[in-house]
């Protein structure tokens, strides 16, 4: 079966039918570049201002984009071939529309929450440095002592081992291979660090 053969003889199909097909058509191909945009990193969605922000544990947030450019694309685009389909199977006009608005909607749903599931799983590999307080490290480079200069320090965080810059309140300077305990973050970005046993 071609493209062609799935596409009607436009003489023998009626105006109600038409319409589907042309929303159907068009958003179809609309929504596969956009899938592709997406896929090789040329997205451009606009989303309009009706988000639902879903609080995660961290305290951050992700939006649940429900209403955005891919979403209203894909809701015609099944809408229109949803509607095609039930023509097809005999159904009245009135039932035609209802099912096939449900359908638009389901695959808004669909779609809103894949996106949604994607984009949690990119924020949840973002290094959050809160959560390298009270986990222990090894030097890397030698810090120097009350905050004289920054210095590395290697530490598990998040599943993965991680160098990250780290200075010291301490009175003397704490040499590479030394066990440190993070006290707290500075600025986001910078470890505070204490030898271990002090």
């Amino acid at each position: 079966m071609t493209i062609i053969s799935i596409l009607p003889d436009w003489s023998t199909i009626g105006l109600f039918e038409r319409i589907f097909w042309y929303m159907a058509i068009p958003t179809t191909l609309i929504l596969v570049l956009l899938m592709v945009l997406a896929i090789f990193g040329g997205d451009t969605d606009t989303d309009v201002d009706t988000d639902v922000d879903t609080d995660i544990s961290d305290g951050d947030s992700i939006p649940f984009q429900f209403i955005s450019l891919k979403n209203i694309v894909a809701f015609f685009a099944v809408f229109g071939w949803s509607g095609v389909g039930f023509i097809r199977a005999g159904m009245t006009p009135g039932l035609v529309i209802l099912l096939a608005f449900l359908c638009g909607l389901l695959m808004m749903l669909l779609m809103a929450t894949l996106f949604y599931l994607m984009s949690r799983l990119a924020e949840n590999g973002t290094l959050k440095m809160s959560n390298a307080i009270g986990k222990l490290g090894e030097v890397y480079l030698k810090i120097s002592a009350k905050r004289g200069g920054m210095g590395k320090v290697q530490i598990s965080v998040q599943g993965s081992v991680r160098t990250l810059d780290a200075i010291t309140d301490d009175l003397e300077d704490i040499p590479t291979s030394s066990i440190v305990q993070v006290v707290d973050v500075i600025d986001d970005s910078i470890l505070l660090v204490k030898k271990q046993g002090n």
